[in-house]
């Protein structure tokens, strides 16, 4: 038991951060989930096209509540350079959903909506995210460098 509580002093910070992640996360890829579907089913929309808009509307939410809420504690670098950094690493993680999406459709032939939404809403999704959530505590909202040192991280040095 006591190295499981250690293990959590470590990274208490991290899962926190992975906790606030995923919770802004789960309510973009509801917004995504939404929107894609609906331009699917309602508007007959190509599937890379449908798939790409839901990720814009996602990526609006997401990005308020990651830099409000998610990394608020961390170094603000200014609005438009996290905004700048934030869309590219999206477009990267859109590259990433894209390429799951494409590889069913085109590249096994599975295109009905099942497999689309596997494709490009579970794997590609899931992919992407890894990505955006390690790319925004490296790039967009980094540690601060003045920031206070947090408990017990002189006893971690030290072991």
């Amino acid at each position: 038991m006591r190295f499981v509580t250690g293990l959590y002093r470590r990274f208490a910070h991290l899962v926190h951060e992975m906790a606030k992640f995923g919770t802004v996360g789960a309510v973009a890829y509801a917004v995504q989930l939404a929107t894609t579907n609906l331009l699917w089913s309602a508007l007959d929309a190509p599937a890379l096209a449908g798939q790409a808009a839901g990720t814009v509307c996602a990526t609006l939410v997401a990005f308020l509540g990651n830099r409000y809420w998610t990394f608020g504690h961390r170094a603000r670098t200014g609005l438009g350079r996290e905004y700048v950094l934030f869309f590219i690493m999206n477009g990267i993680g859109l590259l990433i959903q894209l390429g799951c999406l494409w590889a069913a459709v085109h590249g096994l032939g599975l295109d009905g909506p099942l497999a689309r939404n596997i494709a490009g809403n579970v794997i590609g999704v899931g992919l992407g995210s890894l990505f955006r959530f390690w790319s925004y505590r490296t790039w967009v909202f980094p540690e601060r460098r003045d920031a206070p040192e947090e408990p017990g991280a002189q006893e971690r040095q030290g072991a």
